[in-house]
C-alpha cells in the first residue's frame, strides 16, 4: 500500500502538530501510541513502530479539516482496531507490548468512563448536555481535608448523574473515585494517565456510592422484567458487558442470585439496606441489586478488550 505523505515544508511543518495529535488519539483508542512517549516526539523519545501509518494518518487528518470525529471513526472502522484481544502464548511471547499491531487492544478504562459507563448501564445517566459543574456523591471527609476545609454537599436529581465531565474539580482535594483510578489531580498537564491495579479499586467498585446505587437501579428493573430468571440474567450481562454471556456463565449468575435471594428470605442479610426503597418484593430486589453488584465489580466491567 502507498502512503501519502506531506510534499511541501509548510504541510511538513503542519504535520508534525498532526503526528502528535493523530498519536494521542491513536493511544487513547488503542491503548498504545504508534510513538510510545506521546508526550516526547524529540530526539530523546521512541521512534515511531508504523511511520508510514502516522504519516498517512496525520495526512488524512489535515485533509479533513482536523476533524476528530472522522479520525475516530477512521481508526475505529478499520481491521487493526476491531480485530480480537486474544493472544496465543506465542505471539505474547514474540511481542508482549503488541508493537506489530497483531492484536486488538485491552486495557482498563479511564476512571471518568468507568463511572460514565455503570451509570449508563444501570440507566441512570444523564444526557443533558453543558452547564456548570456538579457534585455527584463521594466519601465523607474527602474536602474537608483540603485548603479551606470546603464541605462537598451532593446534588440530587438529574445532576447526580451527569456525565463525568461536568464533575466539579477541587484542586486540592481531587474527586475521590477518579484519583483511585488514576486520574491526575488537576495540578499539572500530563500526555498520559499512569494505570494501577490495587485492592481499593474493587473495593470502590463494590462499595462506592456511585456504584451501589447504580446496582440498586439495574437491580430494581431487573426484579419488574418478565421472563425467566435466566433471560433477565442475560439482560443484566449484555447492559454491563455489552456481550451475551455464555451458558456457564448464565448459570453460575442464576445460581448466585438464587444463593444470594435465600440469605436475604432467611435474614442472614439486611435486603433492604442494600435494595434500599423501592417497589415489589424487598428480597428480590436485593438479590439482583446483588447480582448486579458482582457484574459490575467484575474485570471485564472496566475493561477494553
Amino acid at each position: 500500500m502507498t502512503f501519502p505523505t506531506c510534499s511541501t515544508l509548510t504541510d511538513s511543518r503542519k504535520c508534525d502538530g498532526c503526528r502528535v495529535a493523530v498519536n494521542r488519539e491513536w493511544a487513547a483508542l488503542l491503548g498504545r501510541g504508534l510513538v510510545k512517549t506521546i508526550g516526547d516526539f524529540g530526539f530523546q523519545g521512541d521512534a515511531p513502530t508504523h511511520p508510514e501509518l502516522l504519516d498517512w494518518l496525520a495526512v488524512e487528518f489535515m485533509r479533513d479539516d482536523w476533524s476528530l470525529k472522522r479520525l475516530h471513526k477512521r481508526i475505529v472502522t478499520s481491521a487493526t482496531y476491531r480485530q480480537t484481544s486474544r493472544v496465543p502464548p506465542e505471539l505474547r511471547a514474540r511481542d508482549p507490548e503488541n508493537k506489530l499491531l497483531a492484536r486488538g487492544p485491552r486495557f482498563r478504562m479511564e476512571a471518568e468512563t468507568i463511572r460514565d459507563s455503570a451509570l449508563r448501564a444501570s440507566g441512570l445517566l444523564s444526557e443533558k448536555m453543558g452547564g456548570p459543574g456538579v457534585r455527584p456523591p463521594q466519601p465523607e471527609g474527602v474536602t474537608e481535608a483540603a485548603c479551606g476545609n470546603a464541605k462537598w454537599t451532593a446534588d440530587t436529581g438529574e445532576n447526580r448523574y451527569r456525565r463525568s465531565l461536568y464533575t466539579f474539580a477541587e484542586r486540592t482535594a481531587p474527586f475521590a473515585l477518579y484519583n483511585n483510578f488514576d486520574a491526575p489531580t488537576g495540578e499539572a498537564c500530563i500526555a498520559r494517565r499512569e494505570v494501577s491495579n490495587t485492592p481499593l479499586q474493587a473495593l470502590a467498585l463494590l462499595n462506592d456510592v456511585v456504584f451501589l446505587e447504580a446496582a440498586r437501579a439495574l437491580g430494581g428493573a431487573l426484579a419488574t422484567l418478565g421472563g425467566s430468571t435466566e433471560d433477565r440474567v442475560r439482560i443484566a450481562f449484555r447492559r454491563c458487558l455489552t456481550r451475551p454471556p455464555t451458558e456457564e456463565e448464565v448459570v453460575l449468575l442464576a445460581k448466585f442470585g438464587s444463593a444470594q435471594k435465600e440469605r436475604f428470605t432467611n435474614g442472614e442479610l439486611d435486603a433492604r439496606a442494600l435494595a434500599g426503597d423501592g417497589l415489589g418484593d424487598v428480597n428480590d430486589r436485593a438479590a439482583w441489586t446483588a447480582l448486579a453488584r458482582a457484574i459490575l465489580n467484575l474485570d471485564e466491567a472496566i475493561t477494553r478488550g
